[in-house]
Parts: structure tokens; sequence; C-alpha cells
């Protein structure tokens, strides 16, 4: 097969010379099945040996080489430029939500940060006397865990969260990926304070289920559902005590047994009616909605086939009995 021309437009930036980034372009002579990090490294032999990046093992094991490939996150070790070439042009930027240091790396320490936060390590009961060998698990035991173990903390997706974008004290998806792979282990001995920690504010709650995560992951981590899966054993287990937990009983008692969606009720049964300063919280935003003629109707509106949610909801509450 013939070779093809491609043009790289890179992010650039220098700290030392550069006041904000700029893009640079790089025409490159192709051939067939080459990756994105095989290219920039062409790019940073032949052409221009000041482009910083960042990479190691190129086999999508260590997870280095994650960043922006026209506007996502990616592994380019894996990914082939005949993939992301649109109109002859590829664009490469770094990863988002993280401080660019140079060019195409940025500044991990807040990933790490994050991942931290979790205590991303096995935690066994004190009490039980160390194993002579190893701590046993079975085949169905390790398979609950089996998904979250997958992760390669690439970064990728904290890279493209939404939330992380705005508010950056929420924990990350990575992070939430990997709690879920010792909340489930059924050798570790603190789920129930793994849990009642991970449902505090900037935890596994303050997810707003975008699903960039999930999409730009490229192992079978997938965040988005390890957080769902959190989120269900969370209220299984009780921890009820914070605004996304009383969300859901709200949603659960005004749809499930009245069939209404009242959105009036579910801020104050959120925050929690006997909350003061929570409820003074969320005033200045209900008079902004007022404003802009965006508040909810007094009276909510009942929802359509209204029988079948119910049905819907009574099947579920059996099942959980």
């Amino acid at each position: 097969m013939a070779s093809s021309k491609v043009t790289f437009r890179i992010q650039r930036f220098d700290p030392e010379k550069d006041e904000a980034p700029r893009d640079q372009d790089f025409q490159l002579e192709l051939e067939p099945g080459i990756t994105i990090l095989k290219a920039l490294n062409k790019i940073q032999a032949e052409l221009d040996p000041t482009l910083a990046l960042r990479y190691s093992c190129g086999s999508a094991i260590c997870g280095s080489c994650a960043m922006k490939v026209n506007g996502h996150a990616r592994l380019v070790c894996k990914t082939q430029v005949s993939d992301c070439v649109k109109d002859g042009v590829l664009r490469v930027g770094p990863m988002g939500n993280l401080r660019v240091l140079k060019d195409l790396v940025v500044d991990m320490e807040p990933f790490w940060d994050s991942l931290d936060k979790v205590k991303p390590y096995l935690a066994p009961d004190p009490a039980q006397a160390a194993p002579e060998k190893e701590r046993l698990q079975s085949p169905e035991e390790f398979l609950r865990i089996d998904p979250s173990t997958t992760c390669i903390l690439c970064g990728a997706c904290y890279s493209d969260c939404n939330v992380l974008e705005v508010d950056k004290s929420f924990v990350g998806p990575a992070s939430l990926a990997k709690a879920h792979r010792f909340i489930f282990d059924s050798r570790d001995a603190e789920t129930t304070e793994r849990l009642r920690k991970i449902s505090e504010k900037t935890g596994v709650w303050d997810c707003t289920h975008c699903g960039e995560c999930s999409t730009r992951c490229p192992t079978e981590a997938k965040p988005l559902e390890r957080i769902e899966e959190i989120r269900v054993k969370a209220m299984t287990e009780g921890h009820h005590g914070n605004a996304g937990a009383r969300h859901v009983l709200g949603f659960r008692e005004t749809v499930g047994r009245r069939g209404l969606l009242d959105e009036n009720y579910l801020p104050a049964r959120s925050v929690g009616f006997f909350n003061i300063p929570g409820l003074l919280s969320i005033i200045p935003v209900g008079l902004r909605m007022m404003k802009r003629r965006k508040n909810p109707p007094l009276r909510p509106h009942s929802i359509d086939k209204v029988d079948e949610v119910k049905k819907t909801f009574a099947r579920f509450e059996e099942l959980r009995k």
C-alpha cells in the first residue's frame, strides 16, 4: 500500500519562552499501519528534537503516553494514525485538567494525589494471622474486581472528566475505579470505612454520569460502571447521610411511590430537611431560576405511563428485600 502525507498539528508550549500554547504543523509521509506514537517519535527524531512527550513501553501497558488526539484523550501507542486523520490533519495536544509542563508533557501530581485519597492498597483484617503463602480468593470473588484491576493509571479518564474541569477537589474517575477494586475485594477488611469516606462530598456522588471516563478508558476498568456499582453497594449498606444518597431516596419516594416528578421536593430532600445551612445555600439557586423563569411548577406533573413506572419500582422493592 502507498504511503500518505499527514499534517500533525501539535500543541506546543515552552514555559521559558511562550506566554500561551500555540499550534505547530509538521508534515510526514507515513506508511500504513503506523501508530501516533511512532509518528511523534519520527517528528522528534527527524524534524524537531525539542518536542517533549512522555512514553515508555509502547505496548498499552504502562499508560505513560496518554494525550489528546483530536480533542479526546487516548493512548497514542495503540492508536493508528489512519483512524484519526481528518481531511489530512491530525491534532495532538496534552491531557486536560492537568498543568502543562512542556508541549505534550503534563504535571501528574494532582492525579497521584487524588489516587492517594482512596488508599489504593489492600487492608487485611489485623486480627487474622498473616497467611504462610497468600490470601486466597475464589475465581468468583476475583471476577467481581477483575475489570477494575485492569486500570493502568494512564489518566485518560481524568483528562476528559467534565466534573474536574469545574471542581478540582473531585477525587476523579480513576481513583473511584481503583477504590472499587478494594471495596469489592473479599480480602479487604475496610469496606465499610471505604464506602463511608467515598460517599462524602467530592466522592462517588459528585460524578455527573457524562460517560467520558468510560469512553476514553483504554482498558476494561470503565470508571462509570465501577462508580455505579459503588453507589449501589453504598446504598445497600446504609450509607445514606449524604446529598447523593438522599437524592436517590427522594427520587424513589416521589417517583416510585407517588408517580410524580416533584422537582421542588428533591433539592430539599437532597440537602436534608433539617440542614438549615444546606437549605439556605440552595435559596440563591432557586431565586435565579425564578428570575429566568426556569423554576419547576409548584404542582408536580404526573409521569407518562405512571402505572408501568410504579410496577418497575414495586418489582425492584421485591428484589431488594
